[in-house]
């Protein structure tokens, strides 16, 4: 027995093996999990088939969460195959990687929409159709990164939107905690994956923080895994409403000793 036998859940966001939510995915699985998949479009399933394949889940559902009530849709579709569900993994952001470089206040009205949407709501939404099938509690995890709470460059308004994101984390720890349902986010440090591919600049950020980590080194997919799948498992079932950082201490530094 390991800490996640018996329990099923859900994974959004794997685009590929270097994904931070496949890093979970494959933790979870090793942990004893069941897993169910969703995926934006076409391209993406076939990018996360023979992923899922490897790990013996062949629930794969389409999810575009820009359109209204996919992760309703998603939900309703997942109830064909599993009646109950034990967490939800949501690691799903878009912004115009354009609109990333340069001022924060050049954001064009749509680009901040569409971030907002797909970025921060899209969690909101996922909680909501999601706790439908978490009749005995069970535990929401999101993903974040330090520009929420701390400017970084390039990052712009998806700083904005992991700044809204991590809120939600905290009023919907409080509107789900009656029902025994935990909601908690991990901040990952920078990882070499097609997200963080999308940012300008992001040889250099890597660089800084593998530099002045207290560790010395960025987590790898499979530690931010570790650490989620903590988070999922009954070994937290005290903890709700938090961002538990998997960065190797960077968010700790204020002036880097190299500096001095």
């Amino acid at each position: 027995m390991t800490i996640l036998s018996g329990k099923r859940g859900l994974i959004m966001g794997v685009a590929n093996e270097s994904s931070a939510a496949w890093g979970i995915a494959k933790k979870a699985s090793e942990l004893g999990a069941e897993l169910a998949f969703t995926y934006q479009m076409p391209a993406f399933e076939k990018r996360l088939a023979p992923l899922a394949d490897s790990i013996g889940a062949d629930i794969l559902i389409p999810c575009d969460v820009s359109e209204e009530n996919a992760s309703k849709i998603a939900m309703e579709q997942l109830s064909k195959h599993w009646t109950e569900i034990d967490f939800v993994v949501h690691a799903v952001g878009f912004s115009d990687k354009q609109q990333l470089r340069g001022a924060y206040y050049n954001t064009t009205r749509d680009n901040f929409k569409q971030t907002m949407l797909i970025s921060t709501f899209s969690f909101t939404e996922l909680a909501q159709a999601s706790s439908m099938m978490m009749p005995n509690g069970g535990s929401l995890l999101t993903l974040s990164y330090l520009g929420g709470v701390k400017t970084t460059p390039n990052y712009n308004v998806m700083g904005v939107a992991k700044a809204a994101l991590e809120a939600s984390v905290r009023y919907l720890a409080v509107d789900l905690g009656g029902r025994n349902i935990r909601v908690n986010g991990v901040s990952a440090g920078p990882m070499k994956t097609l997200a963080g591919a999308a940012i300008s600049g992001a040889r250099g950020i890597f660089r800084h923080s593998e530099q002045n980590a207290p560790l010395g080194r960025n987590p790898d997919i499979y530690e931010v895994g570790n650490a989620a799948c903590y988070l999922l498992s009954d070994l937290s079932s005290g903890v709700t409403g938090e961002i538990h950082y998997v960065d190797g201490g960077f968010n700790n530094v204020g002036v880097p000793a190299s500096d001095v």
